[in-house]
């Protein structure tokens, strides 16, 4: 289903834009210094280039292998050094995407993964993250779609991801529930 959004160039969530919220973080007041990021779903690889081209070392990762080929030629035609595999978010330990990591950006990816398997993804983020880690990620709120089971909270989040902070939660300006979470890693692994 979704190599199909990719197939017809137009998939909804992958709109070349690098979010402000990223760009906030990467340029903004009391910006984080570069270092190593990952970008779960990374689609057609706007925002790991943008990453890229802000000095940080950026792998990517994304289940689609037609947005990974993309994803390479985006990188590849801008000069990005930016590594992109294919691969399943909540198999991080089978993507060969060892970390630590310093940011991982997150653009509506955990909110479509079923909730069996939500604690395998911050399970292999926490694996990999490096002291003081931060998370950046976009989800829907539940009720955004017409199933049972997508979306996420801000309850859930604290829930799931253990030995991490949640720091801020921003409501997005989609039309339906939206919402920006940043998460801080534990200073110490716990």
């Amino acid at each position: 289903m979704l190599e199909g959004y990719y197939r017809d160039g137009e998939p909804p969530w992958d709109s070349g834009v690098t979010p402000p919220e990223l760009v906030a973080l990467v340029e903004g007041t009391g910006s984080l210094t570069p270092g190593r990021a990952l970008e779960l779903g990374c689609g057609t690889g706007t925002n790991a280039v943008y990453l890229a081209r802000h000095g940080w070392r950026v792998a990517a990762v994304d289940l689609v292998e037609l947005a990974v080929r993309q994803a390479r030629e985006k990188a590849d035609a801008a000069g990005a050094d930016v590594t992109v595999l294919c691969g399943d978010a909540t198999r991080l330990d089978e993507v060969g995407v060892p970390g630590p990591y310093d940011l991982f950006f997150d653009l509506s990816c955990y909110c479509g993964i079923p909730p069996h398997r939500r604690d395998a993804y911050a399970a292999g983020l926490t694996r990999r993250a490096a002291p003081g880690a931060r998370l950046l990620m976009f989800g829907y709120g539940p009720g955004a779609f017409d199933d049972s089971w997508s979306g996420v909270t801000a309850d859930e989040l604290r829930a799931r991801f253990t030995g991490w902070e949640l720091i801020d939660v921003t409501p997005g300006t989609n039309s339906v529930p939206t919402f920006w979470f940043t998460l801080l890693r534990d200073s110490a692994p716990v």
